[in-house]
């Protein structure tokens, strides 16, 4: 398996997603990391049967970062609800095109998902059918064209970080659907799921975990020097 495994014990494993990978499988039929992830599970560990492996929660097909499966029952059932709870620190670095922003700022808007387009419209007061969607930011560099935000999510949205930013004029680098003015050579966004922070749901152990940017793009091994 060609993903870098982040973290692994007996109830928990961590990957390192790459942009354009499904996290499980959806109506595409493309393959998923789940099904890649069982299969590798399998054959490493000699396992004659099914492997179990449940999807702790969900990031973007073009985004890259930290995603949570659960290799036991119990430590799925715990996770979920740590995730309803919002028990879970979830930390992601955005590259954006360069914007007259606070150097840090809590965002506070009301989104609301379009199930045809895929995409979520972002109102700046509470709006029948849409959630409240809070995420704080602030800028940890300034590179020649584009900046990078440090961005903790208060929620969890459809397309929170994506939507929010491009709404306050800072559209994530390769992101069409939300703004940005030309796509990625490899149709992934630079939206990176960066850290976890949580206790763990069975050795009650406080688990912090980092993701290293993708390797071969410029930019963002700019952005982790």
């Amino acid at each position: 398996m060609q993903n870098q495994i982040v973290f692994e014990d007996n109830h928990l494993l961590i990957i390192n997603k790459k942009a354009g990978q499904l996290v499980q499988g959806d109506k595409t039929g493309d393959p998923s990391l789940l099904e890649l992830i069982k299969n590798f599970i399998k054959k490493r560990d000699a396992k004659p049967g099914n492997v179990f492996l449940g999807l702790v929660h969900r990031i973007d097909r073009p985004t890259s970062g930290l995603v949570i499966y659960a290799k036991t029952s119990k430590a799925l059932s715990r996770l979920t609800q740590m995730v309803k709870n919002r028990e879970i620190q979830k930390t992601y670095w955005a590259v954006t095109s360069k914007a007259e922003i606070p150097t840090q700022q809590r965002l506070v808007h009301y989104l609301q998902k379009n199930e045809k387009t895929n995409k979520s419209t972002v109102f700046p007061k509470a709006t029948d059918g849409a959630k409240e969607a809070v995420l704080n930011y602030k800028i940890l560099r300034v590179l020649d064209n584009f900046q990078l935000l440090e961005v903790d999510l208060e929620t969890g949205r459809h397309h929170q970080i994506r939507a929010q930013l491009s709404k306050i004029g800072a559209p994530i680098k390769g992101d069409l659907k939300y703004g940005a003015s030309r796509s990625n050579p490899d149709g992934g966004i630079h939206l990176h799921a960066r850290k976890l922070e949580f206790i763990h749901p069975v050795t009650k152990e406080l688990l912090t975990v980092t993701a290293s940017v993708p390797e071969n793009d410029a930019v963002w091994r700019a952005c982790e020097e």
